[in-house]
């Protein structure tokens, strides 16, 4: 299928560039995967569009303060780091800025202490494309604290906006501290409204999916075919596989707020449909699971737990897009986004929402 296919006119204006300040303040556009059919409701209506018994899961990864700014140890130059996966004893793949300055070998300095010594260096110790490093940390202490001292929460590079409170780019549920970006979907729910959200009989369930690499890498080939995702990391527990497969057995719905949450369970359900599961018009069980996956969804895939998003409006050609497209069929997606941007609809992290259902 052609890349080309998922691409669209987005004015620059409609980028948000900074969050509203009330959460379930956002727009939310509907629609109806069946028919097509397109609504413009108030995040606020979200609760309208759930019915007791339906199961909403969300991503409670949290993000890193990620992008460490510092020095080339030789030169002095300027250096930016973006860390994008933890590999274990201190080694992180990361996005360097300018790639050119940091080949293999290059040592880069962050901070310093009272002695005037830098408080973390990172070594590279593996070159990979489009800036892509492998790095090897030292530091004396906790790399957390190091990092909540020095790093910076990492926005999309579409947002030029300095974000002043660091939690408005965390959902309010998040947990576990491993992702490069947000999954932005979530950012739209305050407690309170999770709170009527359930006092209505929806029941809540988390995964975990550390948002990595992938979320910044564009589509470079012709053919959607062709495009390689970038593996991260996933965490399904027992609590939620049952909470899903309950659902699914009383005949409701499994809700994924955010594609993030969206790839872990079909992640899930690629593994159980392996295990011979679904078979003779059994509904789909999953099994608790965790490891790297790379999951690629596109018009064509057949979903095995999702039944209905939530998600925020997202790029031209990306392969975010593409999950949606595969979800509600790309001829409704195209024309709800063709809408969407006569509506001026807020586009990306801060922007608004879309609920396809």
């Amino acid at each position: 299928m052609d890349v080309q296919a998922f691409d669209f006119e987005l004015p620059e204006a409609l980028i948000a560039q900074t969050p509203l300040q009330n959460r379930t303040a956002s727009r939310l556009l509907t629609l109806n995967k069946a028919t097509g059919e397109t609504a413009h409701r108030s995040f606020e209506n979200l609760i309208d569009y759930l019915e007791a018994g339906d199961l909403l899961v969300m991503n409670d990864t949290r993000v890193i303060p990620a992008r460490l700014f510092g020095t080339k140890k030789e030169t002095g130059a300027k250096v930016e780091l973006l860390l994008l996966k933890q590999l274990g004893e201190d080694r992180w793949e990361a996005l360097v800025k300018p790639g050119k300055r940091m080949q293999l070998g290059a040592v880069a300095e962050f901070g310093k202490d009272d002695a005037g010594q830098p408080l973390l260096t990172a070594e590279v110790v593996e070159v990979g494309d489009m800036g892509a490093r492998v790095l090897q940390f030292s530091y004396t202490g906790i790399f957390n604290e190091i990092l909540d001292r020095l790093g910076e929460m990492p926005l999309p590079p579409y947002i030029k906006e300095q974000l002043p409170e660091k939690e408005r780019y965390q959902t309010v549920y998040a947990k576990h501290e491993g992702s490069a970006a947000a999954p932005t979907a979530g950012l739209h729910f305050t407690q309170e409204y999770l709170d009527r959200i359930q006092a209505k009989g929806v029941r809540l369930a988390f995964v975990t999916l550390h948002v990595g690499l992938g979320t910044f890498r564009p589509v470079s080939v012709d053919k959607i075919e062709d495009h390689q995702m970038h593996a991260e990391y996933y965490i399904l527990s027992q609590e939620t596989a049952d909470l899903i497969n309950e659902t699914k057995r009383s005949g409701k719905r499994i809700i994924a707020v955010g594609t993030t949450s969206c790839r872990t369970l079909e992640t899930a359900a690629g593994i159980s449909r392996e295990q011979g599961g679904g078979k003779n018009g059994e509904p789909l069980a999953i099994q608790p699971s965790q490891g790297w996956t790379s999951i690629f969804i596109y018009p064509g895939y057949d979903f095995g737990i999702v039944d209905a998003l939530l998600t925020n409006f997202h790029l031209p050609k990306s392969t975010l897009l593409m999950l949606i497209s595969a979800l509600a069929g790309q001829d409704y997606i195209m024309r709800a986004y063709e809408e969407a941007v006569r509506e001026q609809y807020r586009f990306f992290s801060f922007g608004d929402a879309m609920l396809i259902y």
